[in-house]
């Protein structure tokens, strides 16, 4: 059940990510691939809705995230174009967060070969802390550290956990601000909608 200051958190998310902007996020971080704003895409929303997401406008694009894991490499999810992306919000101390992470590496290593992958972004912990946490929970998923939370500012998270789903294109589907039962029939099948969508063709250089 989704608490008051849950129901107040989403509402600001919301705010950022478009009320009163357009489109836009506050800042002007988050991006469009075309000037006007465009429609919902209305085959997802029915996928969305059990789960209590926030839809997105179906070109909106994210900012790419950029930083060092617990386990010194280098990441940036534009570099996972093609790519079911979910990115998940999160602290150690969070206790809604710690019951969500055995499932979202339950379906990292599940729906991996099919193009699905985990991405958690700690919020303002030392790498100690996330390495041990990490060895605890026996997580796998790439674990970018956000010291300063820079990129919790990036994309307007006020509230842990908070989760964004990402398309193959790199297009912002899905919001949640507070758990969600991600492996549940209807976390499932909207996974396996996106998935089934076609890999972008890169780019002409």
């Amino acid at each position: 059940m989704m608490t008051g200051a849950s129901r107040a958190a989403r509402t600001a998310v919301r705010t950022r990510w478009g009320a009163g902007l357009g489109c836009l996020l506050a800042g002007g971080a988050l991006l469009l691939s075309s000037p006007s704003c465009a429609r919902a895409d209305s085959t997802l929303g029915p996928l969305l809705k059990p789960l209590g997401l926030h839809e997105y406008p179906s070109r909106v694009v994210p900012p790419s995230l950029n930083g060092g894991t617990v386990d010194h490499q280098q990441l940036a999810t534009r570099d996972l174009l093609g790519k079911v992306i979910l990115v998940n919000f999160w602290a150690s101390w969070c206790r809604d967060c710690r019951p969500e992470m055995p499932v979202l590496e339950r379906l990292h290593r599940e729906l991996g070969r099919q193009g699905f992958t985990v991405i958690g972004i700690n919020a303002r912990e030392a790498r100690d802390v996330v390495h041990r946490y990490a060895r605890e929970l026996g997580l796998t998923f790439p674990l970018l550290l956000d010291p300063d939370g820079k990129l919790n500012t990036l994309y307007g998270v006020v509230g842990l956990p908070t989760t964004f789903i990402l398309g193959r294109d790199g297009r912002a589907v899905g919001l949640a601000v507070g758990p969600r039962e991600w492996d549940s029939p209807s976390a499932r099948a909207l996974l396996q909608a996106l998935l089934a969508e076609p890999v972008p063709r890169p780019s002409a250089p």
